[in-house]
């Protein structure tokens, strides 16, 4: 737990920005806290101040003819989700902690779902923002529509900066018109390397299924879960292929229910042990994922097997967990990817370091730091 002096809840931009830039001057540090889903990432230690953006709530401009929504940073994605399904449309992510995550919060984590290869990432889907700044001023990045002229693209930036560089106050977003029809496949393989071979068979296929997700538990086989969205005739030759790619490689194919909505919310469930996330070469999953399920105190694993982005769950004693997520770091680097202990018991997190290894462009990255916020007050045990 992390001790913490002052909380401030701003009503809008300019108030923000007053906060942050007294606490600038002050030298106060500064966590931003939205649905404090995203608590048990990194290694956040005390703070002085705690600003809340759960006044800074709403959509602020819609415009279903353009596929843009703008909404303010504190809007929970569930509420979102709602207003747009009201006019016919979906923003689409679909990021962790559903019900609770805000906006500002998925931006700020760039926390994907399974639907990223489909539909594109945070990065790939965010046009525009206003970020308050700890000089206490507001700056505006891109637009309000899809094509925006060239220049510095500050959207991509702030995207993963776990409130380091400013707080993201409003953003505008692609939309997309709801589909008309939706089904999936769940099939079992006796081995990784069959459902991770089909899974890829799918994922390349020209009807383009909106996920493809492998999952693997201590107890059971492994399972490949395909799932389509759009128009029926599309919809149906994706499931067609699906099946057929699932037949050739002797899986045992079945109707798809709701399998997703729970391996999704994994990140929010691993409570105890230690989750480690990491990112692939897609043709280095099905080895990664067979290491995994021999390690000691293995309990879950759940790959978006489109993308490359696998979550492994681990259980046990205290070393039987640290090493088994060192053991998954490792992998993962050998393989030539990437991870981090994403999530771990609270007594674990003085053992287990977030990130044990210095990240690429460290550098450039103390250099934005340093331009963006001089005093370093922001998030400080988020910084490179």
């Amino acid at each position: 737990m992390t001790a913490i002096g002052i909380r401030a809840a701003p009503t809008d931009a300019a108030e923000c920005a007053r906060i942050l830039a007294d606490a600038s001057r002050d030298r106060r540090t500064v966590r931003v806290v939205g649905g404090m889903t995203k608590s048990y990432i990194g290694d956040a230690g005390d703070i002085d101040t705690e600003v809340h953006t759960s006044e800074l709530t709403g959509i602020v401009d819609h415009v279903p003819a353009d596929l843009t929504v703008t909404v303010a940073g504190g809007t929970r994605i569930a509420d979102l989700a709602d207003a747009l399904a009201r006019a016919g449309q979906f923003l689409p992510l679909d990021p962790p902690h559903a019900e609770h995550a805000t906006i500002g919060g998925v931006i700020a984590s760039n926390s994907n779902g399974f639907w990223r290869a489909r539909y594109g990432g945070v990065r790939d889907l965010l046009i525009g923002t206003r970020i308050a700044l700890p000089d206490g001023t507001v700056v505006r990045s891109g637009g309000r529509v899809v094509k925006n002229v060239a220049g510095y693209d500050l959207n991509k930036l702030i995207t993963g900066s776990f409130g380091t560089l400013g707080v993201i106050v409003e953003a505008t977003l692609k939309v997309l018109p709801l589909p008309t029809a939706s089904d999936g496949v769940v099939a079992r393989f006796a081995r990784g390397t069959d459902a991770f071979a089909t899974a890829g068979a799918i994922a390349r296929a020209a009807s383009r299924p909106e996920t493809v997700v492998v999952e693997r538990t201590a107890r059971d086989d492994w399972r490949l879960i395909a799932t389509a969205r759009g128009a029926p005739a599309a919809v149906a030759r994706a499931t067609a292929d699906a099946r057929r790619e699932i037949n050739a490689r002797g899986g045992n194919a079945a109707i798809g229910g709701d399998e997703l909505a729970e391996l999704r919310e994994l990140p929010a469930h691993a409570t105890d042990g230690a989750l480690v996330r990491v990112a692939l070469p897609i043709a280095a999953q099905s080895a990664f994922a067979d290491t995994a399920a021999r390690l000691e105190g293995f309990a879950t694993l759940v790959a978006d097997a489109a993308s490359g982005v696998l979550r492994v769950h681990v259980r046990g004693d205290d070393d039987a967990v640290t090493r088994a997520a060192e053991a998954l770091l490792l992998a993962a680097r050998v393989v030539g990817g990437g991870g981090r202990v994403e999530r771990r018991a609270e007594h674990l997190r003085a053992r287990l370091v977030a990130s044990p290894t210095r990240t690429n462009g460290e550098q450039l990255m103390r250099r934005i730091k340093g331009a963006f916020d001089p005093a370093g007050i922001l998030e400080p045990g988020r910084s490179p």
